[in-house]
């Protein structure tokens, strides 16, 4: 008898997904990375699905992705203050320099330029500035030419990685990986010149409350206590739902993450919000850690389906320990509500999806890329797959010592 997989049927299916979306631009090898499973597992995805070859539609799939950026782009330039056709330019007849520009230096170029005419002593007199400083400035110029060059390289590479990471990643994350590629830099450094140069990641949205109490359910304790660090992997998980707009309707979506290392272990995506959702997102996180769960700590808000007799019978199956906040406090499931506004800050900035299709392909890849590559502040700038690789490591050099 086959073993059963530890890959959802869900899971598989949005996987395929992800590889046709973007086989003509990233490998077997790239995609499977980000999946966590090996790129011969993504093959075998894909020929059991009877998928069509990849590179079939893909010039129509870019053509309609680069149509989509386009109008995206264009309605942001309309709509963003101050980044209209013109906008910003000086009016005629206006001062060249404004306030914080280097009008000294602009001095030492004057004396430059007509040194030979009227003479530095002359020109510095006239202009009330020090023979001396100048002569600095002369000295520096070679200095100067360096560290312009250099600064003209770093912000090349922080756009690049600015763009890699869809715009997202502000001077913390760009600067982690920096040095996550071995430079020694600044990040006072990174976050100047992101600033000098209009570079900014995103910023947080107002959030809205989903979670609808059931007042009648059993109680269940709190045994998190707002405490969300955990010594080991598989010691506390949290979890909760989120809506996205999908046109004029609703795409719900449930998600279990390891408080230790804040990967995402199972997600689970509907047009509904009933217990099914949260129960099939459970379901994947016990299959991704081999169904060796009991005594986790799962801890959630007091929303109707989790409190539902379903779930609590699936916890009850794999000896799970269920722990709830209370109710309508944000502050006692902070980490899945940080981990909401950072999937829809990133993947829903002034759009909205116009397909379910396109909903749950954007958020899947959105969580694959956050699972493997997205670096995160409480983990050293690691990704959580980093930091479980890392963990594992360590707790293999501890037994072996």
């Amino acid at each position: 008898m086959a073993r059963p997989s530890k890959y959802s049927a869900e899971f598989r299916s949005d996987a395929i997904a992800l590889w046709q979306a973007s086989a003509s631009r990233r490998t077997y090898r790239d995609v499977a990375a980000d999946l966590n499973v090996t790129p011969e597992t993504l093959r075998t995805w894909m020929r059991d699905a009877d998928a069509p070859p990849a590179a079939s539609g893909a010039s129509q799939d870019t053509a309609a992705e680069l149509a989509r950026l386009r109008a995206d782009n264009a309605r942001l330039l309309k709509n963003e203050k101050g980044m209209a056709a013109g906008a910003g330019d000086p009016a005629p007849g206006s001062r060249v320099f404004r306030p914080r520009d280097e009008v000294k230096t602009a001095a030492w170029d004057f004396v430059s330029a007509h040194a030979e005419k009227f003479g530095i002593k002359r020109i510095c007199r006239v202009l009330d500035v020090s023979r001396s400083g100048y002569y600095r400035w002369i000295a520096g110029a070679e200095a100067r030419a360096e560290r312009r060059a250099a600064d003209d390289a770093l912000v090349a590479e922080i756009r690049e990685i600015h763009a890699e990471h869809r715009g997202n990643y502000g001077a913390l994350r760009i600067h982690a990986e920096l040095r996550g590629f071995g430079h020694t830099v600044n990040r006072k450094r990174v976050a100047r010149l992101m600033r000098e140069h209009h570079i900014v990641g995103r910023h947080l949205r107002k959030k809205k409350r989903t979670t609808i109490a059931d007042r009648l359910a059993p109680p269940v304790p709190d045994l998190v206590q707002r405490d969300f660090t955990a010594g080991a992997l598989d010691e506390k998980w949290c979890g909760d739902i989120t809506y996205v707009q999908v046109g004029a309707a609703w795409l719900y979506l449930a998600c279990v993450i390891d408080i230790r290392s804040r990967r995402v272990l199972g997600y689970s995506m509907a047009s509904h919000m009933r217990a099914e959702l949260v129960i099939d997102a459970l379901q994947a996180a016990v299959a991704a850690r081999g169904s060796g769960v009991s005594g986790v700590i799962f801890h959630a808000d007091r929303g109707s389906q989790f409190t539902s007799s379903a779930f609590a019978q699936v916890c009850d199956r794999y000896g799970i320990r269920r722990s709830m906040g209370k109710v309508g406090s944000s502050y006692d499931n902070a980490l899945a509500e940080s981990f909401w506004q950072g999937l829809k800050r990133e993947t829903m900035h002034q759009r909205l999806f116009s397909t379910m299709l396109q909903a749950r392909l954007e958020i899947f890849q959105w969580l694959t890329y956050y699972n493997a590559r997205r670096r995160h502040s409480a983990l050293g700038y690691l990704s959580p797959m980093e930091f479980e690789q890392q963990h594992h490591t360590t707790g293999k050099l501890q037994l072996a010592a």
